[in-house]
C-alpha cells in the first residue's frame, strides 16, 4: 500500500487541496492512502473560497479536520510532498527526512507554491485579489496531480 501526504502550513488549502485532488484522480483505485497535514495546523475554518472551488471540482472537504505533522505521520508515509520551502525546511529539521516540493514533482519546476498572506500581505483587504490567487492555486494543483500519479513509481 502507497502512503502519500501532503505538508503546507494550516492543512486548510494546499496541502487539502492537493489530498481531495488526488483522491478524486485516483477514484475507485485501491492501494493508496491518501492524507494531508500542516506544520502548525492552528485551527482554522477551510476559507470559503476554497470550499466553494473544490465543491465546483466534484469534491467536499467540508468533513476534513485539520490534522498536525507528527513523527508517526511521517515514518508511516511512503511518500510526503512539501507545498513550500519552509515545510521542506521544517520537516528536514524536525524528522531528518527530505522531501519534494509539490511543482518539482508535478510540473518539474523547483518553486513553492505560495500561501495567498506570502503573495498578497494584505489579503484580508484585498478580497477580490486573494479569491483570484485562492482560485489559480486551487486550479494548478488539480492539474498538477495527473502529473504526480504519472512519476509516482520514480518517487
Amino acid at each position: 500500500m502507497t502512503s502519500i501526504l501532503f505538508v503546507c502550513s494550516g492543512n486548510i488549502f494546499r496541502s487539502l487541496v492537493a489530498e481531495y485532488a488526488l483522491k478524486a484522480h485516483l477514484g475507485s483505485r485501491a492501494g493508496y492512502i491518501i492524507g494531508s497535514a500542516g506544520i502548525e495546523a492552528s485551527p482554522q475554518e477551510i476559507h470559503p473560497v476554497v470550499l466553494a472551488g473544490l465543491l465546483e471540482k466534484g469534491v467536499d472537504p467540508s468533513r476534513h479536520r485539520q490534522r498536525k505533522l507528527t513523527r508517526d505521520l511521517i515514518e508511516a508515509t511512503t511518500v510526503i510532498v512539501a507545498m513550500g520551502r519552509n515545510h521542506q525546511s521544517w520537516i528536514r529539521g524536525e524528522f531528518g527526512r527530505e522531501v519534494p516540493l509539490f511543482n518539482h514533482v508535478c510540473y518539474g519546476i523547483d518553486q513553492p507554491i505560495l500561501d495567498v498572506h506570502e503573495i498578497i500581505p494584505d489579503w484580508r483587504d484585498q478580497p477580490d485579489q486573494s479569491r483570484d490567487y485562492l482560485r489559480l492555486v486551487i486550479d494548478h494543483i488539480w492539474d498538477g496531480v495527473p502529473h504526480l500519479l504519472d512519476r509516482l513509481p520514480a518517487l
